[in-house]
């Protein structure tokens, strides 16, 4: 049997009516509620399982009029689950007691008799801000852990790229969006992360959506959300990625690739800094800092018709441009170094380094996949070292041959898988100039990709 995924609201409340009326009207939204009768079974409850809220009645039969006993829970509750937002219910009018339990930690209040539209509002928002809260904390510390495994990533003994972090911290405060440009592998994403780091929305979310790999289908539910009913499998509602990222930085990877059809939407949302949830009629305002990143010319693009021009004015309000690895010679040997060294300790290869004639091949390769590639090469010299020094042989430069049959000694979907890498190199991994390269469309080429494990090859960590 399927385990239940829907989210589970804590009732405490000394009436067996008042517990079964909430659970009943909780279900019929697409929420499971536990209900007690308690404080002390509603901190068992707590202590046993994690709920995405609490609902608790402020008096029980031990004191049906002061409060107090629901102050206490609330107490206990706040101690024993911090994250666990609690919604108090009160006697209509009883202002005092809803002070004190706002002074005392509580999230929000519902009067008794409640109004069923004001109880599932109150609900669902304390529901997605306590998401938003444990996901922020996630990302806080995801990008604590990047900010040390990154910091290769910043290595800029180069003229070339010295110029571009001085430009990125000249820029990071202003709440202006940026278009970060550059081939595939150069660095773009972690730009991005720079950015944001050194913003004044630095303690907000940072959201990436990689906009290759989104559906024409679903992309108004992925970036704006749906309500519960918008179409047919829309069972729940579901918070879109602007809305994730409200008051912090949303980077938009690969934006050349957004379907002409839904660049209107993203236009709208960046003038007016509103949107609605798909299948909802209420506008509902945000707040963000666009980052964007792309290795296609977007000038072409709108020359082709296939970008809007006032969206590209609105995404390049200021642009950054990353250095080729070629054109940053002096980074070369640093970076890896680094990466070599945080690939030896991640295999337990303490103490490798480079040898001479490693250094001098590093320095005379043309770099065609940039940091990426430089990144990829050392892990994969620390995996293949026979001894404590990484010579030159360990390095293993180069794509893989051709097969030497070529495409007639190919099975049907050998070649297939074939072309369609070869489309992607020759295109830089723009995904629409493959996809017009081989015929057909993106989500045609969407498919193969999935089909042939080729996602990397697209540049989706760019």
């Amino acid at each position: 049997m399927a385990s239940d995924t829907r989210p589970t609201i804590l009732i405490a409340d000394d009436q067996a009516d008042v517990r079964e009326a909430l659970r009943l009207l909780l279900k019929s939204e697409g929420i499971a509620g536990v209900g007690v009768a308690d404080p002390a079974a509603a901190l068992e409850a707590a202590g046993r399982r994690e709920f995405a809220c609490a609902l608790i009645d402020c008096n029980y039969a031990r004191d049906t009029t002061s409060g107090e006993e629901g102050l206490e829970l609330l107490d206990r509750l706040r101690q024993l689950a911090p994250d666990l937002p609690v919604v108090v219910m009160t006697a209509w009018g009883n202002v005092p007691l809803v002070v004190e339990a706002m002074r005392r930690g509580a999230a929000d209040f519902i009067e008794k008799p409640w109004d069923n539209a004001r109880l599932l509002g109150v609900l669902r928002a304390q529901m997605a801000l306590a998401h938003s809260a444990r996901r922020q904390r996630r990302l806080e510390a995801a990008n604590a852990l990047l900010s040390d495994e990154d910091s290769a990533d910043f290595i800029a003994e180069s003229p070339a790229m010295r110029r571009v972090l001085a430009m990125v911290a000249r820029i990071a405060p202003s709440d202006a969006n940026v278009l970060v440009l550059g081939e595939n592998g150069t660095g773009k994403g972690v730009i991005a992360q720079r950015l944001h780091a050194l913003s004044a929305r630095a303690s907000q979310p940072f959201i990436k959506v990689n906009m290759g790999g989104i559906a024409e289908s679903v992309f108004e539910s992925e970036m704006f959300g749906h309500v519960r009913g918008a179409y047919t499998d829309a069972k729940s509602e579901r918070i879109g990625r602007f809305e994730l990222a409200d008051g912090g930085t949303l980077f938009l990877d690969e934006v050349g690739n957004v379907p002409p059809s839904q660049q209107p939407k993203l236009l709208r949302v960046l003038e007016d800094g509103e949107f609605e949830r798909l299948g909802s009629s209420r506008t509902q305002g945000v707040d963000v800092r666009l980052v964007s990143a792309t290795n296609a010319d977007l000038g072409a693009d709108v020359a082709a018709g296939r970008f809007r021009k006032d969206l590209l004015y609105r995404l390049n309000t200021l642009e950054v441009r990353l250095p080729a690895l070629r054109e940053r010679g002096e980074d070369i040997l640093p970076l890896a170094r680094a990466f070599l060294s945080r690939s030896a300790q991640r295999y337990g290869r303490a103490g490798l380094r480079l040898a001479p004639s490693a250094e001098r091949a590093l320095a005379e390769w043309h770099w065609p996949g940039n940091v990426r590639e430089l990144q990829h090469l050392m892990e994969r010299a620390a995996l293949l070292a026979e001894h404590d020094q990484v010579g030159a042989a360990a390095l293993a430069f180069g794509a893989p041959q051709e097969p030497a049959k070529g495409l007639d000694g190919m099975t049907l979907e050998q070649a297939e898988g074939w072309l369609v890498k070869r489309a992607l190199e020759r295109c830089d991994g723009n995904l629409q100039h493959a996809a017009d390269a081989l015929g057909i469309t993106r989500q045609s080429l969407y498919r193969r990709l999935e089909k042939h494990e080729l996602r990397s090859a697209a540049g989706d960590a760019d």
